[in-house]
């Protein structure tokens, strides 16, 4: 019987390993640091996978636009401009001396009532679902697929 390196030798074949030496404790301690590195790595990238399932679409609710009475002596249809929070963040900017609304973005021209004028958009303005509530003017805002000629609401 004889010490080779922290084993005990008996016999020819029979091995008897000693407790934990300081180079086996340091090899699981990294193995375990790599583990649970790996795995708060994987999360975010499991939370990205599945995102498109658990994601919940965007709820389409009625904003409010103003007060009736602002609108009564309109006689002719018109646009206004409401605050509506976009994913783009862009805003559209009403040239009054031109009567017409420009987009900053890709420079696109909109007359009053909506019509394209000139620029990169395929149509024209959308147009949205209203209603009368409480003598207040609300509207319905919906998400439109972009870089077509036809309109198509996405859910």
């Amino acid at each position: 019987m004889y010490e080779n390196e922290g084993a005990i030798v008996r016999g020819e074949n029979a091995v008897e390993t000693e407790s934990l030496t300081r180079r086996s404790f340091l090899g699981v301690l990294l193995g375990f640091g790599t583990v649970v590195m790996g795995a708060a790595l994987s999360v975010p990238l499991i939370r990205f996978a599945l995102h498109p399932l658990l994601a919940k679409t965007t709820e389409i609710g009625w904003s409010d636009v103003g007060k009736i009475d602002e609108f009564a002596s309109l006689r002719e249809p018109m646009k206004k401009l409401i605050t509506v929070e976009q994913r783009d963040g862009w805003r559209k900017i009403v040239s009054e001396k031109k009567q017409q609304f420009i987009c900053p973005c890709h420079t696109a021209v909109f007359a009053l009532d909506g019509a394209r004028i000139s620029g990169p958009a395929p149509r024209a303005m959308d147009d949205l679902e209203s209603k009368i509530d409480n003598g207040m003017l609300k509207v319905r805002y919906q998400y439109f697929r972009q870089l077509i000629s036809k309109k198509e609401v996405l859910a």
